[in-house]
Order: structure tokens, then C-alpha cells, then sequence
């Protein structure tokens, strides 16, 4: 079979095309990217549960703390009167009256420990009368792993004690303690816990390489969902998360009350998932220049999920300009110089230069509706399109250069989506600057993927388009429930590579793609599949990483027209200074031979790469790179054998 591509309708390929999206999902940032190892560190956990347009939000401070030892004598009571800080009230009494017992720290799934390697600990405590020591950090069984001997000061007002120490040795599910030497009582808050090695001081090394490994044009964040919130209070605030990290108002996770009905009595397994906001919009757009990718932070247009809830604020009314501020406002913090109000906020935290922000997200998945409201059971419209139209022109009058990027809902070929480009086209031939581009999200099985692989060849060249959250699910690969690596197995990832030759063959309408969702710690996951998969103490790329991988690495500046003559094979063509990238993938149960050829002299292949294996096959903790990239050397010039279910990347070298 022939792979072949022409020059004629050649189209451009907007450089970094190939990004990531963020949302702090499957406990992805609090008990994931953000280092900290503690759970519940200052609290402040809710317990939530309930239904649509209904959501019971219960204090739980406790969550998470235990009496240590087990059975010793001391009483625990979360209390708020004369607080640290007044945006986290809630702090913990411990009076023991048995010598050398505390409170452990439940950790996700332990403490792991890294030989050698320096831990910060860190925590506040008030004493009025107790006069002895306390001992602090990680334990296994009755030894010390990491931790210190602390004098307490007794003097009825808040002290902060900090302090780095190595681990002794390697531990897994070892125990967080904090324990009083003496008989007494204590007020203690705001832990913390982390690892020397945190990338900027933050961000799980681990993690983060894979993201780095990845080249990522841009990265989107906070999400997702949790822009917009069960409710418009549960919406995320990003002026909360700057500043002091102790001063940064802990919220409920939209997340935490994902797929609860009847048969769980309304509440989630996931039932305390907060955000802690110790990872917050500084941090991301710090994260961002680490990575070299382009931040795309997404601001709220007034209305909560629509999975969700019915509530959003109205379009007439005055509350709707605390919205749109917010948007100017994110705007002026990554962006504006130390004489303005957010941009000196942004310099107090240590850094004056600005970040350079392009690109903002106006909502997140939006689409026109009439919700049934609660209060009074009639319909009322939320003017989705109308509000984003204001925000547009809002932010443009301020701010002419900003790119926008809109969206076409949650959907993809149905009555909302075409409705939704039918209105974004014409407010394109009437302003061209009214979106940059428009976010489609698409959870779709591998047999779509393939139907569709050339579904953008028939798009209008007016607008273009962001894949903002796509993946192919498996029928049956999740039946475990949403704790399933193995719905990553290379049935799906295969799909996703077929389905990116037409993406990248239409780069002029697509010019930016990212999977979704990004990470995924197991045995705390709601939503798979997932690119990365993680443990407290391990992480690993699945097959999806390394598709999405050799996209970002190895495509050009220029996509030419491609075609295959055999059915089963996809493949998309890009070239850049002399260099082109083949991609095929061949989605047979047998192997193919293949041929490249050309109207235009693109020299003779010098390296392939490829990923392969059995449709059922997927990455794990035990085996991480059972389908990852092999490097294959060339036996000829421009012909070589596709195996049967593999994605090939071949370069050409004049």
C-alpha cells in the first residue's frame, strides 16, 4: 500500500499545537501535582454531598487525624475561636493525658519516603501551658523515619516551626505523627509536608518531568468543571488562591460529589475532595514558564455546571460585572506592570516581570439552555451567548491583543453544537477578533474515532478549533469502575492516534489539541481513562501519554494533504526546514507494507519510531513502558512493514 502526500493545499501548523489540560480531578493537584504530602493539612475538610441543585456542605476538620497511638487517652476538637488566620478558621485542640501521643495524619495512602532525600516540615502550634517537647514527622511502626524533637513556646500566642530533615531509609505507607513528649494540651494548624526535590518548590518532580517531557505548547487550567462549580459559590476564585498559602480559603471540590444517586445515598466515596488552593494561579503560570508552555487560565461566565445545576446570574444583573472584573483582573496579575493594583500583587510575590498571557479561556463548556429553576419550576434562559458576546467585548476594549477562547459546548454533532458554531461564525464575519479559537470536548469510543478521523476536512474555514478535552473510551475496558488503568489500553490510544493524522492533516482549523483528563492517582480516580497514572509513590505515561507525546515531538511547521490506499491505515504528513514527519498507524490485526511517495523530493527515511501492541494491552505501576516508544532502524529508503495495531513515526531527511 501507498502513503502518499502532495504539495497542493499544504496548510501552516501553528506552533505548539500539542498542550495540556489541567483540572484538578482524580485528586490530580491536592494529593497529586502540589507536593505537599499531608491531607487535610489545616483543617479546614468539608464533607459533601447530595444531589442537583442541592449540595449539603458539613464542616469535617477532623478528617484525616487520628489519635496515636490508637488506644492512647487523648481528645481531639477542631475549634475556631481565635484563629491563625481568619480565612482557615479551623484549628485542632489535642490534649492527651498519656505521655508521648498525638495525632497521625491519614495521608492519602501513607507517607513514602525517598533514602536521602530532604523533607520540609512544618507546622504552628499554641501553648498556654504546656511547657515540655513534641515530636514531629514520619514514623514506621515506633521509629522515627524523619522527623525532630521540638521545644514548644508557652506563651498563649501562634509560633511557626519549621524544619528540614533527610529520610533515614525507604518507606512506603509510613505514618505522619505528631506527638506531645508530656502529658498536655496543645493548639496546632497549618501543616505542611514536602519533598526538597519539589519542582520551583511546589510541584511533584515525577509529575511534572512527564508533563516537561512532553514539550507542551500550553497548558489550560484550573479546568474544566471546576471553573464553574456545583454551585456559583463552589465556583473556583482566583483571587483566593494567591497570596500566603495559609491565607488562601480552602474549597469543596466540584468532584467530591461525582456520580452520587439513590443506590449511595447521594454521597461519593470522594466525599472530603477539597482544594486546598496551596497550587494556585501564581503557581500555575510559574509552572508554565518551567514548561515553556503558554498559559490558557479559563474564567467563569456566571453559570454554575450545567451537568450539575440550574443556577447562573443573570444577564441583566449588577452581580454579572464581579464576573467580568474577574476576567480583567486575571489579565492585569499575569500581565500588568508594578504600577497597577494586580500587577504589583504578582510582583510582591516575587515576581515583578510579567507573564506574558495571550490567550484567556471565557467559560468552559457553556451551551444555550433554559434550566427548570428550583425556586420556580419555570424555565428560564441562561443567554450564554449574549453574556459571552459582553465578556468579548469587555475584555477587547481593555485589552484589543488578549485571544479568546470560546467554546461550542460539551458535545460535538448535535442540534447545541452546530447551533453554537453557527453563532460564533457569524459573530467571526462580523469581527474576527470575536474568538481565537473555539474548545470542543469529545468522550468518544475508538470505532468514532476512526468514522470521523476526516470529519474536519468538511469544516467551514471560518473559525478554528481547540480539542480541548478529548479521548477514546473502550467499551468495557472501565467495568472495574473509574479506578481502571486498564482503560488505557492500547484500543483507545490507537483510535486517538488515527483520529490526530486528521487533525493534523486540517491544522488550519485545528491549531490546538490536549487529552483529557491529565492525571489520575489510583485508587482515588472518578473519571478514566487518564494520560498519567500515579501512586504516592510512582508514576507512569499511558499508552495515551506516548501518542500525544510523539505528536508534540515530532511534527512541522507545514501539513500536507495525505492519503492511503488501504483501508484501516491513517496518515498525515508535516515538514519543517527539510525534515518530514510520516505518521501511519495502522489499526489492522495484520501487518501492512507500506511505501511513502511524493510530488515533492523529501529525501530517504533516517529514523522511525513507533508504539505497538495488543488491543487489550495496557501500561501499569509494575510494568510503565509495556507500550512506549521504540526506536526502529530504517531498511529502506522510503518502504518499511507497518506491524499490525502500531503507530509508526517516520523522518525523512533530504
Amino acid at each position: 500500500m501507498k502513503i502518499s502526500f502532495t504539495q497542493e493545499g499544504k496548510v501552516p501548523v501553528a506552533a505548539g499545537g500539542v498542550g495540556l489540560f489541567f483540572e484538578d480531578l482524580n485528586y490530580a493537584l491536592d494529593g497529586g501535582l502540589y507536593a505537599e504530602m499531608l491531607e487535610n493539612r489545616n483543617f479546614e475538610a468539608k464533607d459533601v454531598h447530595g444531589e442537583w441543585d442541592h449540595y449539603i456542605v458539613d464542616e469535617d476538620g477532623g478528617y484525616g487525624w487520628e489519635v496515636s497511638p490508637a488506644h492512647a487517652k487523648v481528645s481531639l476538637k477542631i475549634k475556631t475561636d481565635r484563629a491563625l488566620f481568619p480565612e482557615n478558621p479551623h484549628y485542632m485542640r489535642v490534649e492527651t493525658q498519656t505521655d508521648g501521643a498525638g495525632v497521625s495524619n491519614k495521608a492519602y495512602d501513607g507517607i513514602y519516603l525517598t533514602k536521602g532525600l530532604g523533607y520540609k516540615i512544618s507546622f504552628y502550634a499554641r501553648s498556654y501551658d504546656y511547657r515540655g517537647a513534641v515530636r514531629v514527622g514520619v514514623f514506621g511502626a515506633d521509629v522515627m523515619l524523619a522527623g525532630r524533637k521540638i521545644k514548644i513556646v508557652t506563651d498563649g500566642k501562634w509560633h511557626k516551626y519549621s524544619f528540614t530533615v533527610k529520610a533515614k531509609q525507604d518507606a512506603e505507607r509510613a505514618q505522619f505523627r505528631f506527638l506531645l513528649e508530656k502529658a498536655g494540651t496543645l493548639h496546632i494548624d497549618a501543616f505542611s509536608m514536602m519533598p526538597e526535590n519539589a519542582v520551583l518548590g511546589v510541584f511533584r518532580r515525577d509529575l511534572v518531568e512527564l508533563m516537561k517531557a512532553m514539550n507542551p505548547g500550553f497548558l489550560r487550567f484550573p479546568g474544566g468543571c471546576v471553573v464553574e462549580g456545583n454551585d456559583l459559590a463552589n465556583r473556583y476564585l482566583w483571587k483566593n488562591s494567591i497570596g500566603p498559602v495559609e491565607r488562601r480559603k480552602q474549597n469543596w471540590n466540584r468532584w467530591a460529589v461525582h456520580a452520587t444517586g439513590p443506590e449511595t445515598n447521594w454521597r461519593s466515596d470522594y466525599s472530603h475532595y477539597g482544594q486546598t488552593l496551596g497550587v494556585g494561579y501564581y503557581e500555575y503560570f510559574r509552572l508554565c514558564e518551567y514548561l515553556g508552555a503558554r498559559p490558557l487560565p479559563v474564567v467563569s461566565v456566571g453559570i454554575a455546571c450545567q451537568y450539575m445545576s440550574t443556577e447562573f446570574v443573570p444577564l441583566g444583573s449588577p452581580e454579572l460585572e464581579t464576573y467580568i472584573q474577574e476576567a480583567l483582573d486575571v489579565i492585569e496579575f499575569a500581565n500588568g506592570g508594578v504600577d497597577t493594583v494586580w500587577g504589583k500583587v504578582r510582583a510582591d510575590m516575587g515576581h515583578p516581570e510579567p507573564f506574558g498571557l495571550e490567550m484567556l479561556g471565557v467559560g468552559n463548556e457553556q451551551w444555550e439552555a433554559s434550566p427548570v429553576q428550583k425556586d420556580t419550576g419555570k424555565p428560564a434562559p441562561n443567554e450564554f451567548y449574549k453574556r459571552f458576546e459582553l465578556f468579548e467585548r469587555r475584555i477587547h476594549e481593555k485589552y484589543p491583543d488578549i485571544k479568546i477562547v470560546g467554546t461550542v459546548g460539551p458535545t460535538v454533532d448535535t442540534e447545541s453544537h452546530r447551533d453554537a458554531w453557527k453563532w460564533t461564525r457569524e459573530n467571526l464575519q462580523k469581527n474576527p477578533n470575536f474568538v481565537y479559537v473555539s474548545d470542543e470536548h469529545f468522550y468518544v469510543s475508538p470505532q468514532w474515532m476512526y468514522d470521523h478521523v476526516d470529519v474536519y476536512d468538511s469544516y467551514p474555514r471560518i473559525g478554528t478549533v481547540y480539542a480541548g478535552e478529548y479521548a477514546a473510551h473502550v467499551p468495557g475496558s472501565g467495568a472495574a469502575g473509574f479506578n481502571a488503568p486498564q482503560s488505557n489500553c492500547w484500543e483507545g490510544a490507537l483510535a486517538e492516534a488515527a483520529f490526530m493524522t486528521g487533525m493534523e492533516r486540517n491544522s488550519d482549523v485545528v491549531i490546538m489539541k490536549s487529552f483529557a483528563p491529565l492525571f489520575a492517582r489510583l485508587g482515588y480516580t472518578e473519571w478514566c481513562p487518564d494520560m498519567i497514572w500515579f501512586d504516592g509513590k510512582t508514576a507512569y505515561g499511558s499508552a495515551s501519554y506516548y501518542v500525544q507525546l510523539l505528536y508534540s515531538q515530532y511534527t512541522g511547521n507545514k501539513a500536507f494533504k495525505t492519503v492511503t490506499d488501504e483501508k484501516g491505515v491513517y496518515a498525515s504528513v508535516t515538514e519543517r526546514d527539510g525534515t518530514y514527519f510520516v505518521k501511519a498507524v495502522n489499526a489492522n490485526g495484520r501487518e501492512v507494507q507500506a511505501e511513502v511517495t511524493a510530488d515533492v523530493d523529501f529525501g530517504a527515511m533516517t529514523r522511525i519510531i513507533r508504539l505497538e501492541g495488543k488491543p487489550d494491552e495496557y501500561n501499569t505501576v509494575e510494568n510503565p513502558t509495556l507500550i512506549s516508544p521504540e526506536e526502529i532502524a530504517p531498511a529502506a529508503p522510503a518502504s518499511l512493514t507497518l506491524p499490525p495495531y502500531s503507530f509508526t513515526v517516520m523522518i525523512f531527511k533530504k
